[in-house]
């Protein structure tokens, strides 16, 4: 793992020659030019192990990690970062760093693949490499998908002559396509994570690719499922076929295979009293055997399946995660998602203490809510403009770094999501699922919330609705990682849910009267200012009838329409190729 990290840090995708120390032992320095690099597969492995530079992690390619921590969607928001997304501000700019960075991705490992075809040697020697190539190439594809539809697919290496450079866009189809067939290939090149040695943990195996290829057959199942084809570019090509269903059965089919892995587990300590029940706390923010009250180190977390590695010598975070996150701020509507103990939302439960006293709201609850956000206590204030909630997640503990050395690993994709993925894969394709597909997927992550588990008869007797329930558990377990936009756009609920006001906590109101406000609805000033909110506050629907929350960005300032489902193809793009047709509403 530790050769993985650095090499990772060196980011040399491109260009060799910034990092060239750590191939010192492989041929030497002055023979290092483009015509004999590719002789060995351990050259090939090398320019590969280059590529993961590209996962998503604490220093993102794509923009802020921020931006990729929900708070452009209606369960947090941070103001100073990416607020416009949310508020359905999204502008035609002459670049966008995504654009760029997954088309340069691409072109990186096209080039693995055009090295591989002049190869002399055995090219089952290059499997590995030609494997981790596939999967970032379907990675960058995916991730264009996501934001922009339909993209031009390029699968060579182009020069300033290529015809690819005045080519116009494929659909969403043929993209999608493309990224199954690549994941294909992965697949079959990958080794098993058993057969991957300790030293080079963090590499892609096949169950990483089979997980990834389950996550992209829903989010395409589903995008059709419920957008068809409204956001398609002028003069897209259709889907040859409604291929919804036989989506939906092979991510259900691979989510199987993946969960049956024995190598895959939950991360569970709460058997240890010092945990306080919070592993869901602790999971990530692993860094060493100091770094959870369980003694845990990183080798015993086998709930990620895919990540990115970090170090502190080598690749630490560079950034001071535990001091910023105060700047991303939860909401009421996030809170109230998490359901009580017996299993049920907050409005039907009986545990539910409501709002009166601070903390009161936390009593009784999934254990990933204090997990995941800060108790409140005598401390919390509702002085400064504030929503009265502090994130957890992803904060260390046992230490107060300001030295930027971070190094918990990034979750790209873990085993959570996989038991998520699996739950809604069959309620989409069948419209109904067995307690006993529940037991083997999501209720083992109720299980460690302390919740009871879903089950049909929980459902029908308390007037609940299951797909609402697998939304609500996919929503809460993963909270903070980046779906929740992506997920509100695929259901075709980005306008519905994100056109209403961001709230905090409830401050009461005359005859409900709270540690912020008295009987009489009159603030307490040594609480709560009212005047620092510029939006004041609103009657919510709460877990306890109607009551005022602080508002943190009022619904007139949100303007979220279907346009927002996809960003805009750079200007500069259109200008340099004329047949590239912009997305619709820009």
């Amino acid at each position: 793992m530790k050769k993985l990290t650095y090499i990772a840090a060196c980011a040399c995708i491109w260009g060799f020659s910034s990092c060239a120390d750590m191939f010192l032992d492989l041929e030497p320095l002055d023979t290092k030019t483009d015509v004999v690099y590719f002789q060995t597969p351990e050259h090939f492995r090398e320019y590969a192990t280059g590529l993961y530079g590209q996962l998503l992690g604490w220093q993102s390619r794509y923009g802020s990690i921020f931006d990729h921590m929900d708070c452009s969607s209606d369960l947090s928001t941070y103001f100073s970062n990416n607020a416009d997304v949310g508020f359905g501000k999204i502008m035609v700019g002459s670049n966008d760093g995504r654009w760029d960075n997954c088309y340069a991705n691409i072109r990186a490992v096209n080039m693995l693949f055009q090295k591989a075809e002049s190869y002399g040697g055995d090219q089952s020697d290059l499997a590995q490499s030609l494997g981790e190539g596939y999967f970032f190439r379907a990675y960058s594809y995916f991730y264009l998908l996501k934001f922009f539809g339909g993209v031009p697919i390029v699968k060579t290496v182009l020069d300033v002559d290529s015809p690819e450079l005045r080519a116009s866009r494929n659909s969403r189809y043929e993209v999608v396509d493309l990224i199954l067939s690549d994941l294909d290939k992965a697949i079959e090149y990958l080794p098993s994570e058993q057969n991957i040695p300790s030293e080079d943990k963090g590499r892609i195996s096949k169950g990483g690719a089979e997980a990834f290829k389950a996550r992209v057959l829903l989010y395409e199942a589903t995008w059709c499922k419920y957008n068809g084809t409204s956001t398609d570019f002028e003069g897209s090509a259709g889907p040859q076929s409604d291929q919804v269903n036989a989506f939906l059965e092979e991510a259900i089919a691979l989510c199987d295979e993946v969960m049956a892995d024995p190598v895959y587990s939950l991360w569970n300590y709460n058997s240890v009293a010092a945990m306080q029940n919070m592993s869901n706390r602790y999971l990530f923010c692993i860094e060493n055997e100091g770094s959870n009250p369980a003694g845990k180190g990183k080798d015993t977390n086998k709930e990620f399946i895919l990540y990115s590695v970090y170090d502190q010598k080598t690749r630490p975070a560079s950034i001071d995660l535990t001091q910023t996150l105060w700047k991303l701020t939860p909401s009421r509507k996030l809170i109230d998602m998490f359901v009580c103990t017996d299993g049920l939302p907050i409005d039907k439960s009986p545990r539910f203490q409501g709002y009166q006293k601070r903390g009161d709201e936390f009593k009784n609850r999934d254990y990933r809510l204090k997990s995941y956000i800060g108790t409140p206590d005598a401390n919390t204030k509702l002085t400064g403009g504030n929503a009265g909630y502090t994130p957890y997640k992803f904060t260390l503990y046992g230490r107060n770094t300001t030295n930027k050395d971070e190094y918990s690993n990034y979750p790209v994709l873990r085993l959570a999501e996989v038991y998520l993925n699996y739950a809604e894969a069959v309620y989409e394709r069948y419209g109904e699922i067995t307690n006993e597909q529940l037991n083997k997927s999501i209720n083992k992550l109720r299980g460690r919330a302390g919740v009871a588990s879903l089950t049909n008869e929980l459902v029908t007797e308390n007037g609940l609705d299951m797909l609402t329930e697998i939304r609500r558990e996919r929503t809460v377990e993963l909270y903070m990682e980046g779906f929740r936009y992506d997920d509100l756009k695929r259901w075709g609920k980005l306008e519905e849910e994100l056109n209403e006001s961001r709230c905090g906590m409830v401050v009461g109101e005359a005859g409900y009267p709270t540690d912020f406000v008295n009987n009489e609805g009159n603030a307490i000033l040594s609480e709560y200012t009212p005047n620092v909110y510029i939006w004041g506050t609103e009657k919510v629907e709460t877990g306890k009838g109607m009551h005022a929350a602080v508002v943190l960005a009022g619904k007139s300032d949100i303007q979220v329409s279907k346009s927002d489902y996809l960003w805009p193809i750079p200007q500069r793009q259109i200008d340099l190729n004329p047949n590239l047709i912009q997305n619709p509403g820009y």
